[in-house]
């Protein structure tokens, strides 16, 4: 029997969790990809197939944060995408883990956007 690699495992978890959750017009779906260095969040509304606000720790309102650590860099992109989504007129959200585990940066970009506003 062969093992199968993290990221094996991770698109497994993300295709049973997208059997799940949809996004549409009045509840469009908020994205995590998170990568070993970066952390990137998009809202979608998958009904029309669009992308309706993104953010990520590379964006020059994040860099120039000078955030120290990864997580803190996280709570920044939440905060972001959450008051671009309020300026596109989105309140409520579907969280989309995207396979990842609810911890850590994940779960900083979460709390994040909840504080600055989205209902999840």
């Amino acid at each position: 029997m062969v093992k199968e690699s993290r990221q094996q495992a991770r698109r497994r978890r993300k295709t049973r969790v997208r059997k799940r959750i949809r996004g549409t017009a009045e509840r469009p779906r908020l994205n995590v990809f998170r990568s070993s260095i970066h952390i990137y969040a998009q809202i979608i509304d998958d009904t029309s197939g669009r992308t309706l606000a993104s953010a990520s720790d590379r964006d020059e309102s994040v860099v120039a944060q000078k955030a120290i650590t990864k997580v803190d860099r996280a709570s920044l992109v939440g905060k972001s995408i959450a008051e671009r989504a309020q300026a596109n007129g989105i309140e409520t959200i579907v969280f989309d883990r995207a396979g990842y585990q609810y911890h850590g940066r994940v779960k900083a970009l979460a709390d994040a956007a909840r504080e600055a506003g989205l209902e999840f």
